[in-house]
């Protein structure tokens, strides 16, 4: 799903301000780029400027920088670009998103694969929460803040499945000790590379930033946050892919990509954490192969999601198939062992 947003963004925040410049001296040469640039633009703190520097808005005599940790040259210009202004809070959109269930206190959705949840930068509009404001009106804002306003957990962008969204403050903050204490059911469908050995366990491994990527997460020995996901194989093709079931005993960041990467396992179609072709995929028919291949996101689906009424304590359980691109995946896995 590519949201299409029927709102106007204001003139004025469509023009980037002046860029910002600082010439380092001599006595600032050898300090870190990130800390320098923080003392000399005050209003922007240090993990703004590293985020800055990540995005490419920084430039060291007209060359880009890449590293927040890089060492100051004295005598040289340092430039960033800043980006353009966003609005305060966000905007209601009309975007269609499919409804589950709903009444005063939450929603349960279905979320399309491509539809980011809450704005952020480089997605600053367009996001589920641009629809829910427009769906709910005045029921949403203020519920949990005015940047995620009544969200409780998230999705990945290329993400499918359920997703329950709070829309009074008595069900946020039931919801939100539900997901800390993990007391709800949820499931995820994965198609990966390989067979897993064996065909059900789990994977406990903490996860971190990565260090030589910082859009990425990994399993790291020291800094991360314990991690738990339980698996089971529910079906096998050719040798070479698995359809699983992946249930999270914690709620880490990619946390079930990670996972399958780190143990060899890369789940199909996987932009960040699928650098190469698997070896697995040698065991295909050329045509299957290059399907698979070809799948333009990760093959993750969240399947299932199962919790108490915030207000009524009614038991709710919420189960949707996979999308129609990752059934025909699956389809052709079938046709193809058949």
């Amino acid at each position: 799903m590519s949201p299409q947003s029927n709102a106007q963004a204001s003139p004025e925040l469509n023009h980037a301000p002046a860029p910002q410049r600082a010439l380092a001296t001599a006595e600032q040469a050898g300090e870190r780029v990130d800390r320098f640039l923080a003392e000399q633009f005050p209003e922007h703190s240090r993990s703004r400027v590293k985020q800055f520097i990540e995005e490419g808005r920084v430039t060291r005599d007209g060359a880009p920088l890449t590293q927040p940790a890089e060492a100051v040259r004295g005598g040289a210009e340092y430039v960033i670009a800043l980006p353009a202004p966003v609005a305060a809070r966000p905007v209601a959109q009309d975007i269609p998103f499919p409804i589950l269930y709903e009444d005063r206190d939450l929603i349960v959705l279905d979320k399309p694969a491509g539809l980011v949840v809450h704005p952020a930068p480089g997605n600053e509009d367009g996001t589920l929460v641009n629809a829910l404001l427009a769906h709910c009106g005045n029921d949403l804002p203020g519920i949990g803040g005015e940047k995620r306003p009544g969200i409780v957990h998230r999705l990945d962008k290329d993400t499918s499945g359920t997703m329950v969204v709070a829309k009074s403050e008595l069900a946020l903050k039931a919801l939100q000790e539900m997901f800390v204490a993990r007391d709800l059911e949820r499931s995820y469908l994965a198609l990966c590379w390989g067979i897993l050995n064996p065909l059900s366990g789990e994977f406990d491994g903490a996860i971190g930033r990565d260090k030589k990527d910082r859009k990425r997460m990994a399993v790291v020995d020291r800094g991360g946050k314990q991690a738990l996901t339980r698996y089971k194989t529910l079906a096998t093709y050719e040798g070479a892919v698995s359809l699983i079931e992946c249930r999270l005993a914690t709620g880490r960041t990619h946390q079930i990509r990670v996972h399958l990467s780190q143990a060899g396992h890369p789940i199909i179609g996987d932009p960040v954490y699928l650098r190469r072709i698997p070896a697995a995929a040698r065991a295909l028919p050329v045509a299957l192969r290059e399907q698979l291949l070809d799948f333009p996101r990760q093959a993750l689906h969240a399947a299932r999601l199962g919790f108490r009424h915030p207000r009524s304590g009614a038991e709710l359980l919420f189960e949707t198939p996979p999308p129609a691109d990752m059934a025909t995946l699956l389809a052709a896995l079938n046709m193809a062992q058949s």
